[in-house]
Order: structure tokens, then C-alpha cells, then sequence
């Protein structure tokens, strides 16, 4: 996870992370869509609340947003979707979890299955690597905005289980029914956050290196760009220096 975490924050810096703006602002509507079924207010509402706030975090546009929830509500006409979760595994034997809101199952498998055996990788059954995950709570704070110390006090008396320094980054993590404290925590303390996500943690990595780390990267960046795919987890790790290798080029 390390590793995947070290190339998120790699590729953000260069812009490389949902270059189209149109396509991530799609996946976003769709998230809110979704949420606000649950109902329309994101103060009664946790999951809409997380949806509206990564929205705004992207810079979309509040009517765009409103839409969406208005979307999700019932007041506009709108798609059905389907929350469903794929396992596969890629290069190396590593797990992979993506993260999928569709309006059609057996397009989207299709389609899924294609990218993983495009990329040296297969789709697998329910089940089969889900149970290597703990869901949590993640936020991301710049390490320039912050003392780690002052961060610690605040997070962990909200209910975070720990922070971690990832790269130019600190990483608050929290279980899932703690997030909502957090995010109060850190809005009340004026810490700003780069992201504030749910996210799916691995309890052990597989190192690559060479092709294989090459062609996970490719397979990552290919099920993220598919226009039904959320979010993707892998339990992939690499050494700084591929990383750097990586990034460069």
C-alpha cells in the first residue's frame, strides 16, 4: 500500500491524477447520486457529506453539485446505479479492489476484466482478496501547514488511530465512525486538509520491482481512468529509488 500511496502523491504533484477534469467530475455526480438516495442533507447525511466535500475539494461547481443531489433525491430524473465492489489480482500476485458505481453490471465486468487481463492481471471472485482490507478513514495534511505534534493532539483525542508521514504529507487514519469527529477536529482547529477519503488499507504488501512494477502502475492508472471505477486499492509496495525511477519517466 505503501507504494501506491508514495505514487498517488507523486502523480498529484505532476497533474497525472484524473487529468479530465469532465470525467472526474462525472465519477463525482455519480458519487453524490448515489449518497443522497440516503436522503438530501449532508448534516444527517455522513456519505453525502464525504461525497459533496470531494467534490468541492475538485473544484466543481456548486450548481453541478446541487444537481446531482437534486439527482439523487428524486427531484431531476436521473440513472440507476449499482454500488458493487471487484477483486482481481495483478502482477506479482497482487490484490486489487476497485471501487465501481455502474448503470450496467455485465458492461462494466466485461470491461474490468479486459483491463486486468490486458495487464497481466485477472478479475477474480467475491471474496477472494477483500478480506486482506481494513476500510479507514484517511486525510491527507501538508507537512509544511502543520507540527506533527499539534496535529496528534487534535486528531487523536477526535478519535484517529494514527498518523503517518507519507512522503510531503502526514496521513491521519481513523475507523470509519470516527471519520465525521475527525473531520470536525480538524475544521475547528482551521487544519486544512489535501484530501479527506474513505479508503481501503492492506494488512501486508507485496513488493515489486522491474516489469512487474511497471505494468501495475499501467493497470492502476488504466482501472482509474474507467469512467464507472471510484476508487482502486492495491497491496503493492516498491523501493524510493523505482519510485523515483518511475515518476521521472
Amino acid at each position: 500500500m505503501a507504494g501506491h500511496s508514495h505514487w498517488a502523491n507523486i502523480a498529484i504533484k505532476k497533474g497525472a491524477v484524473d487529468k479530465k477534469r469532465g470525467k472526474l467530475f462525472g465519477k463525482l455526480a455519480r458519487l453524490i447520486i448515489v449518497a443522497a438516495k440516503r436522503g438530501g442533507d449532508p448534516a444527517a447525511n455522513l456519505a453525502l457529506r464525504y461525497a459533496i466535500d470531494r467534490a468541492k475539494k475538485a473544484s466543481m461547481p456548486n450548481d453541478t453539485i446541487e444537481k446531482a443531489v437534486k439527482k439523487g433525491t428524486g427531484e431531476l430524473a436521473t440513472e440507476s446505479f449499482d454500488e458493487v465492489l471487484y477483486e482481481g489480482y495483478g502482477p506479482g500476485g497482487v490484490a486489487v479492489l476497485c471501487e465501481i458505481l455502474t448503470d450496467n453490471r455485465n458492461r462494466t465486468a466485461g470491461e474490468v476484466r479486459r483491463l486486468f487481463e490486458h495487464h497481466g492481471g485477472n478479475l477474480g471472485s467475491t471474496g477472494c482478496v477483500a478480506w486482506m482490507f481494513e476500510r479507514r478513514g484517511i486525510f491527507q495534511i501538508a507537512k509544511k501547514s502543520i507540527n506533527e505534534d499539534k496535529l496528534f493532539e487534535v486528531v487523536l483525542e477526535a478519535g484517529a488511530t494514527d498518523v503517518l508521514p507519507e512522503g510531503d504529507f502526514f496521513e491521519v487514519h481513523c475507523p470509519p465512525d470516527a471519520y465525521q469527529a475527525v473531520t470536525s477536529a480538524l475544521e475547528t482547529a482551521k487544519i486544512a486538509t489535501e484530501s479527506a477519503e474513505f479508503r481501503r488499507v492492506p494488512a501486508n504488501t507485496v513488493e515489486l520491482d522491474g516489469d512487474a512494477a511497471r505494468t501495475m502502475l499501467k493497470l492502476l492508472d488504466a482501472l482509474e481512468d474507467h469512467d464507472d471505477v471510484q476508487a482502486v486499492t492495491a497491496n503493492f509496495s516498491m523501493s524510493d529509488a523505482l519510485m523515483a525511477e518511475l515518476a521521472a519517466g
